[in-house]
């Protein structure tokens, strides 16, 4: 079993947990996940580490209430407990010699950027930021890229805060005006991660993606998080998520993300209904 030692409601239906989990907190790495289960029997959801602290054997997790499991898991408090917490799993990033690196998070996206920003910043690696959302009750995580970073830019839908447009229009603009980067980064919904590579792509410049496809056992074996990456068949959860966005096929990952949407629907209306077991 696996306390949670802290739960933080970041935005609507947006929530942080600290997790104690020593074991998985003294191998994780930046770009790493993990993969929980509220209770025996339950659904296996893959979060991305979003932070963690070897001396306290903490992991942060941050996860939107979507679906039937992560709505049941927003109703958690401190103190509760969870079955299952396994990782750290997929390989783990690093940036070898640069100098100068732009992160870009869309919505829930930003939480996962955070991990490999500080990652940049111990390493004495110049970093700008670009963070956004569809308005300003949205914005998760300002502070603590903002602590990380050189520079920031914050980027709103509706405009509610910062720049009142896309993070892709901060990213094109940034370039025209011939900013140079070893390397980009770019998480968020996949829309998102296509848009910003296909930007990127003309001038050259290295892009990192984040997929997150359907999941299930996180060890490569059942091949439901397959992508496909310069032509070739990856299995996200043990050669991902990070890739070179640049490479992935973003039509196809839509396309898959979207197989079980009906399922999901009918399990989060019996959710909601009272009539599925967690309410038992």
């Amino acid at each position: 079993m696996f306390k949670i030692l802290e739960r933080k409601d970041l935005a609507p239906s947006i929530k942080q947990f600290v997790i104690d989990a020593p074991l998985v907190a003294k191998k994780a790495q930046p770009g790493q996940f993990v993969i929980l289960r509220i209770k025996e029997g339950g659904e296996r959801i893959p979060l991305t580490i979003a932070d963690f602290d070897r001396e306290k054997g903490t992991i942060t997790i941050v996860f939107q209430e979507v679906g039937k499991t992560t709505k049941e898991l927003g109703t958690l408090k401190a103190g509760d407990y969870l079955a299952d917490f396994v990782g750290p799993l997929g390989e783990p990033v690093d940036f070898p010699n640069h100098k100068k690196v732009l992160g870009i998070g869309g919505g829930l996206g930003v939480a996962p950027l955070y991990p490999k920003l500080k990652l940049l910043k111990q390493k004495g690696i110049e970093v700008t930021s670009i963070i956004g959302a569809r308005n300003a009750d949205l914005l998760i995580m300002e502070d603590e890229v903002r602590a990380v970073s050189d520079r920031m830019f914050v980027c709103t839908d509706d405009g509610s805060k910062g720049r009142h447009g896309f993070v892709t229009v901060v990213l094109k603009e940034l370039l025209e005006q011939g900013e140079k980067f070893d390397e980009i980064i770019i998480i968020g919904p996949p829309v998102l991660m296509k848009i910003g590579a296909e930007i990127t792509k003309p001038y050259g410049i290295p892009t990192m993606v984040s997929l997150n496809p359907i999941m299930v056992d996180g060890t490569g074996m059942c091949g439901c998080c397959r992508v496909t990456v310069g032509g070739e068949i990856k299995f996200a959860c043990v050669d991902g998520p990070a890739f070179d966005g640049h490479k992935v096929d973003f039509d196809e990952l839509i396309k898959r993300l979207q197989t079980y949407r009906e399922e999901e629907k009918m399990a989060l209306a019996r959710h909601e209904g009272g009539s599925c077991k967690c309410h038992q």
